[in-house]
């Protein structure tokens, strides 16, 4: 922990808040679909930091350079801003109103659903029915399901940076299977060769991806033209989220058991550092600047500010509930997250650092997806645009 370096040459002010930092303790947080108890109230402020306002403003260089209030899509322009939340243990969809907080929609599903992802190019989403073995159509310009599409153990889905092929995240087979967006036929198959591969991000290039394996401990790197692994690490723990740093020379990867974020350099496949943030270290999260990220610790019950200059901790926000997945807010001043083990989204003040919302959902709240945001294309998951 220590003082931000934040000041007006950054163009934001500094917003002073009080809150805990709750480093890891390395506690197992269990299987994806393990249920547990976390803390659902908010443990009161002790210690004082500075943590930093977001801002609007970004230059035009760097992974996220396209993705401030200002870069929304054309192809977006006649979609109503929607909160989609797949209830993985209920079957279930739940959609949202982020203006007025209200929920606008409930919907059955497959069986287990995971995640709500944007395709590439913004015109539709798609729910992955884990267990159904489907993908949901979502039109968003209703919000209402429509028809599925079989396809093998859909846990997770990304789509390569230029949309030609859509990615399968076959967590149960172990293997990444590669397919065509448009008629989901398949193209090809990387075996990962170890348990729980989930979550996944791309080099700055989109030449090679890092995927986290969760239930065994490492991270592997496969290169997307040939399909072919390069490269694995045993970090041990659970790393599940993983994210491309905005300068785009290493990946940030959430480390569940271990409680923290490690940094990894794709050159080396090595941990380059470890920061210790919380218990369940889940999500990750880049601010609309990309100045800070934020990791969700979802058996603390908190979400950590980490420095994405100097990858050092600014502040544990204590928030209750169980804060797993979700996304900034397109005017980057709220993190929508889904509350896990609590069947309810929690709506977190980046300016503050206070959770505002508490919206009950359905049970297994999961891979929530705030849509549409700015980006010129999504590389799947709930949204990680470029």
């Amino acid at each position: 922990m220590r003082k931000t370096r934040w000041s007006a040459a950054t163009g934001c002010a500094a917003a002073l808040v009080l809150m805990t930092a709750c480093a890891g303790d390395g506690e197992s947080a269990g299987a994806e679909t393990t249920s547990a108890s976390p803390t659902t109230t908010a443990s009161s402020t002790t210690a004082a930091t500075t943590a930093p306002a977001p801002t609007t403003e970004a230059p035009r260089t760097g992974i996220y350079a396209y993705t401030t209030p200002a870069d929304m899509s054309p192809a977006v322009a006649d979609i109503p801003a929607r909160v989609y939340v797949p209830n993985s243990d209920a079957n279930t969809l739940t959609v949202i109103d982020p203006a007025t907080k209200e929920i606008i929609g409930r919907y059955n599903t497959g069986r287990m659903p995971h995640h709500v992802v944007p395709s590439w190019d913004l015109s539709t989403l798609w729910i992955n029915n884990t267990q159904g073995n489907s993908l949901t159509r979502i039109d968003p310009r209703t919000g209402e399901p429509g028809e599925s599409v079989p396809v093998e153990d859909p846990y997770n889905l990304y789509y390569t940076l230029d949309g030609s092929q859509a990615i399968v995240v076959a967590e149960r087979f172990q293997r990444l299977d590669f397919r065509d967006p448009n008629t989901w036929e398949l193209i090809g198959s990387v075996n990962i060769g170890h348990s729980g591969p989930n979550h996944l991000d791309f080099s700055p290039d989109g030449s090679y991806l890092l995927i986290g394996c969760e239930f065994s401990g490492w991270i592997v790197k496969v290169d997307v033209a040939s399909r072919q692994v390069v490269g694995e690490m045993n970090v041990g723990g659970e790393p599940i989220d993983i994210r491309l740093s905005p300068d785009g020379t290493r990946f940030y990867a959430a480390n569940q058991s271990r409680g923290g974020v490690m940094v990894i350099d794709p050159d080396t496949m090595t941990e380059t550092k470890f920061i210790p943030t919380g218990r369940g270290t889940h999500g990750i999260y880049p601010s609309r600047d990309g100045k800070v990220i934020y990791a969700t610790n979802r058996l603390s019950g908190s979400v950590s500010v980490i420095d994405t200059e100097t990858d050092e901790l600014y502040v544990t926000w204590n928030t209750g509930s169980s804060p797993d997945m979700g996304g900034v807010s397109p005017d980057g001043n709220e993190l929508w997250l889904s509350g896990r083990y609590n069947s309810e989204v929690i709506v977190i003040d980046t300016r503050t650092g206070e959770v505002t919302h508490r919206i009950k959902t359905g049970a297994g709240a999961h891979g929530l997806s705030f849509f549409p945001q700015p980006g010129r294309f999504s590389l799947g998951h709930t949204g990680n645009y470029r």
